[in-house]
């Protein structure tokens, strides 16, 4: 499925030097924004686990939420009635963020984290398993 932004972005409309950069930082380049998409993209799909992988507030992720789904990266799927409850699952929109996602993953492990970090190289890609089941990726390092 594709849908297209609630409402495009007219690049006359930003500030500064407006290019296709500045139109998507619009729609998705809030720090919550990026860390929802990278809990979608390892799958996990309900409202509690994308809290707790973010670790943001509830009501920030229920406002990022909203948002994405407005800008069509995200779908909002009813998976119970009565109460109703609901999922969140990228478009195609949001899915080709997700080598973006990965751009800034290897970006990060080599400059924005310390180099002793332990944790620094537990993933490598944001991307869940074939399976279905969200894993780390593990370095060569780990299966050594």
């Amino acid at each position: 499925m594709t849908t297209a932004p609630a409402a495009p972005i007219t690049l006359a409309d930003l500030p500064g030097r407006p290019c296709p950069i500045a139109a998507s930082l619009e729609l998705v380049g809030e720090r919550w924004s990026l860390l929802v998409i990278r809990e979608l993209s390892l799958g996990f799909h309900r409202f509690t686990d994308i809290v707790t992988g973010t670790g943001a507030p509830r009501d920030r992720i229920a406002a990022r939420l909203k948002a994405l789904v407005a800008a069509g990266v995200v779908e909002r799927r009813q998976y119970q009635s009565g109460p109703d409850r609901f999922e969140y699952h990228l478009t195609d929109s949001g899915r080709a963020l997700v080598p973006a996602l990965d751009a800034l993953l290897a970006w990060g492990r080599s400059y924005a984290v310390a180099a002793d970090d332990p944790d620094r190289d537990r993933y490598r890609t944001v991307r869940r398993r074939s399976s279905g089941t969200p894993k780390p990726v593990p370095t060569s390092q780990e299966t050594t």
